[in-house]
C-alpha cells in the first residue's frame, strides 16, 4: 500500500507545472489532512511492534516524499527565474532612451573642473595605491610616532602583512612621496583620489575624495603658493574679486603652514561666496617640510617647494549648493538627476567649466 501511495505522489509532484500546483501536492500529502498525515494518526491503533514497523516506513515515505518537493520546487524557481530574464532581457547595444539619460556626479564633474584649471597652470596628474603602507602614508610626511593622525580612531588599519603596517591612505599625499621618490625636480602635480577615514556624519564619510598639489624645483617660494591658489579659486568659484585669507597653522609635511579662508557671507542664513567680510575655512597648504624632501632623496639645500590640498565633496558642496556630504554616496537617481551634469558639460577654462 505505501509503496503504490509513494508512486502515486511522486509522479503528481513531477507533474506540478508550477510552484502553486506543487504546493497543492504537498498539502494533500503532508498537510493536516494530508493522506500521509492520515496514515499516521492511525498507528494508535496498532500493536507496538506494528506501531514501530509501520511508523519507521511512514517517517522514511514521508521524507522521500519532502525531499521529492523541495527538489522540485528548487527546479520550478530556477525555470521560473530563467524565462524571467529572458523576457526581460535588454539590448545594451541600443541607442540610450531620453527619458533614461544618464547624468554625470558631481565628483566627477567637479574634479573634472579643479584638473582642468591646475592643467592650465602646468600641473600634471598623478596617482597611486589606495591601499599603502605606513612609510608612505605618515613616517615619509613627517608624521612622529604617537601623532594623533595615527590612532585607530581616524585610519583604517588593515590585518598585520608582516614588515609592513598596511592601511587605506588617509589623503592622497603618498602620491607626492611616490612622484618625488620616483621623479627628479623639477616635479608639478596634482594627486587627485579617493581616502578614508573612520568617520560618518553630516560633513564626514569614511570615503571621500582629496585634491593636493605639489610644485619642487629650486625656485618657489610662498608667493608662488599663494599666486597658485588665488588663481584656482577665483576661476573654480567663478567669482573675480573672491578675496582669500591665509592663517598661519600646523601641518607635519609643511613649514611654514596656513589654512586658507575665502570670502563669503552667511546673511538670512544664506552662504554666498565674495567679498561680503566674512570667511570660510578651505584648504590647507604650506611649503614642503625639509624633512620630507630628505625622506624622499631630495637635497633640501637646493630645493624647495609648496604642497597644498582641499576636500572635493567640500568645494563641490559650496559651489553646488549640496546641504549634507552623505548624499553624494546614496546612489539616489532622483538626487543625481538634480544635481548631475549632462556627458558634453566637459570642464574647458576657455570655453567655461560648466554650462
Amino acid at each position: 500500500m505505501l509503496d503504490a501511495l509513494k508512486d502515486e505522489l511522486l509522479s503528481q509532484v513531477n507533474a506540478a507545472a508550477d510552484l502553486s500546483a506543487l504546493d497543492e501536492v504537498r498539502v494533500s500529502a503532508l498537510g493536516k489532512k494530508g493522506r500521509i498525515t492520515g496514515f499516521m494518526k492511525e498507528l494508535g491503533n496498532l500493536t507496538p511492534d506494528e506501531r514501530k514497523e509501520r511508523g519507521q516506513a511512514l517517517n522514511a515515505l514521508k521524507d522521500e516524499i519532502a525531499a521529492a518537493i523541495d527538489a522540485r520546487k528548487a527546479d520550478l524557481a530556477a525555470a521560473h527565474l530563467k524565462a524571467r530574464l529572458e523576457a526581460e532581457r535588454v539590448d545594451v547595444t541600443l541607442p540610450v532612451r531620453p527619458e533614461t539619460e544618464g547624468r554625470i556626479h558631481p565628483i566627477s564633474q567637479t574634479m573634472d573642473e579643479m584638473i582642468a584649471i591646475f592643467a592650465e597652470m602646468g600641473f600634471s596628474v598623478a596617482e597611486g595605491p589606495d591601499i599603502e603602507d605606513d612609510f608612505h602614508n605618515f613616517t615619509a610626511l613627517n608624521f612622529p610616532p604617537g601623532h594623533p593622525a595615527r590612532d585607530m580612531h581616524d585610519t583604517f588599519y588593515l590585518p598585520d602583512a608582516g614588515d609592513k603596517k598596511m592601511l587605506l591612505r588617509t589623503h592622497t599625499s603618498p602620491v607626492q612621496v611616490r612622484t618625488m621618490l620616483n621623479n627628479k625636480p623639477p616635479i608639478r602635480i596634482i594627486a587627485p583620489g579617493r581616502t578614508y577615514r573612520s568617520d560618518y556624519d553630516m560633513t564626514h564619510t569614511p570615503m571621500f575624495h582629496q585634491i593636493e598639489g605639489l610644485v619642487i624645483d629650486e625656485a618657489t617660494n610662498m608667493g608662488h603658493l599663494k599666486g597658485c591658489l588665488v588663481e584656482f579659486c577665483r576661476a573654480f568659484f567663478d567669482v573675480d574679486d573672491l578675496p582669500l585669507r591665509f592663517r598661519p597653522s600646523f601641518f607635519p609635511f609643511t613649514e611654514p603652514s596656513a589654512e586658507v579662508d575665502i570670502g563669503c557671507s552667511r546673511k538670512g542664513g544664506e552662504l554666498k561666496l565674495g567679498n561680503y567680510g566674512d570667511w570660510l575655512e578651505i584648504l590647507g597648504c604650506g611649503m614642503v617640510h625639509p624633512n620630507v624632501l630628505e625622506a624622499c632623496g631630495i637635497d633640501s639645500t637646493r630645493y624647495q617647494g609648496f604642497a597644498f590640498g582641499m576636500g572635493v565633496e567640500r568645494v563641490a558642496m559650496l559651489k553646488y549648493g549640496i546641504p549634507d556630504l552623505r548624499t553624494f554616496f546614496e546612489a539616489d537617481l532622483r538626487w543625481l538627476k538634480h544635481y548631475g551634469f549632462a556627458a558634453l558639460d566637459i570642464p574647458n577654462i576657455a570655453h567655461g567649466l560648466t554650462r
